[in-house]
């Protein structure tokens, strides 16, 4: 009778504890919207449950852009829908944790967006597993069985950003530029550098420092840039290529902090940030790149929708198939467009992904009205 309890009995008891573990460590989640449906049923009816899993906090288009405009788009489009909202703050434990959550409580789809794409493959098993479709959202998953992909063509951004720097250094053959890339683990940041390279390598330009930059950190990216300027001086370069704009702002801030005016010293960004946008305008930075977030986000949101309900995803909304190793991937890939000073008005403003108040502030007025814009 000492024996009473059995090893399987053991065993399920600590199943059960790390799991309640688990979901307690997911604190940071949001439920919102109507009624849920049971997970991975695929039955009829409008009242479905979605799952948006964000990677990070450290880029402002997640907290700010991403989240309001997908869930938006799904009241929309499906008032009953229960939304399980989380962002797991760079940690990729933490998305494990947060996509068991929400598989537990329901969720008809999970869209999605990978701290680290390599440690995802378990949660994409295991929601296929409850018929729980996924849809990559921003970076693609490889070698995994997802539903659909929806994305920029970052391969073409990194062309983009690559030959906007070159168009405004003109003749820098044999000059030096400092390359800073977006974090490892993240493929965008991987095809970001590829497209770029596909320009540096044919130009002549040398690319005198290069790094890939974890969690897509301003503060490691401006370290990187003290780096740069201790090892090449000054004036030993002639621009700089940053992945997105919160690095960017990192670096400008480590040449400022060496003296360096940033407007000599072309710098390029991505993702169109107020902050990106106010230093183009005083000339601090010199491009950045603006992503449809709003396209990307409700296009998300339509394919969760009809995923959810098990209905057609709707007509002309797929443009392309991307192999992830595992299969051609049905995706939706949009276009991103170079932002300067010369087209802010036509871009970001005109579509309403930044208001002239949330960009005229304070002593940005001046320039502002410099530019035009008003």
């Amino acid at each position: 009778m000492k024996n009473r309890f059995s090893m399987s009995t053991l065993a399920a008891l600590a199943v059960a504890v790390v799991f309640a573990f688990g979901l307690a460590a997911c604190g940071d989640d949001d439920d919102s919207g109507g009624g849920g449906g049971g997970g991975g049923d695929g039955g009829g009816g409008s009242a479905k449950t979605v799952a948006l899993l964000l990677p990070e906090t450290k880029t402002t288009r997640y907290e700010e852009k991403d989240r309001p405009l997908f869930t938006d788009k799904l009241k929309e489009l499906c008032p009953d829908c229960k939304l399980i909202y989380a962002n797991a703050s760079q940690d990729p434990n933490k998305q494990q944790q947060q996509a068991e959550a929400a598989i537990t409580k329901g969720a008809n789809v999970i869209v999605l967006d990978a701290v680290d794409v390599a440690s995802v493959g378990p949660i994409v098993q295991r929601a296929n597993q409850q018929d729980i479709p996924v849809i990559a959202y921003d970076r693609l998953i490889p070698d995994q069985n997802i539903a659909y992909y929806v994305s920029f063509d970052n391969v073409k951004q990194g062309r983009i950003q690559a030959q906007t720097l070159m168009d405004k250094l003109g003749s820098a053959s044999g000059k030096s530029i400092v390359m800073v890339n977006g974090a490892p683990t993240d493929p965008s940041a991987g095809d970001y550098k590829k497209g770029a390279h596909q320009v540096f390598d044919k130009s002549g330009i040398k690319i005198a420092r290069e790094f890939d930059t974890p969690d897509w950190s301003p503060d490691k990216a401006q370290v990187e840039m003290e780096q740069s300027i201790t090892a090449l001086g000054k004036d030993g370069f002639v621009g700089a290529y940053s992945a997105n704009d919160g690095m960017a702002g990192g670096m400008i801030a480590a040449m400022k902090g060496a003296g360096i005016d940033p407007s000599t010293k072309p710098i390029t960004g991505g993702d169109s940030e107020a902050a990106a946008i106010q230093r183009i305008l005083t000339g601090e930075q010199y491009s950045t790149i603006y992503l449809a977030i709003k396209q990307q986000a409700e296009t998300a949101a339509q394919l969760a929708v009809a995923v959810a309900q098990g209905k057609d995803v709707p007509s002309g909304l797929l443009n392309a198939k991307v192999d992830n190793g595992s299969k051609q991937v049905d995706s939706v890939l949009l276009s991103p467009i170079a932002v300067t000073k010369d087209n802010i008005s036509d871009t970001v403003i005109k579509d309403g992904f930044l208001t002239v108040d949330e960009i005229c502030t304070g002593k940005y007025k001046s320039a502002c009205t410099d530019a035009g814009i008003e």
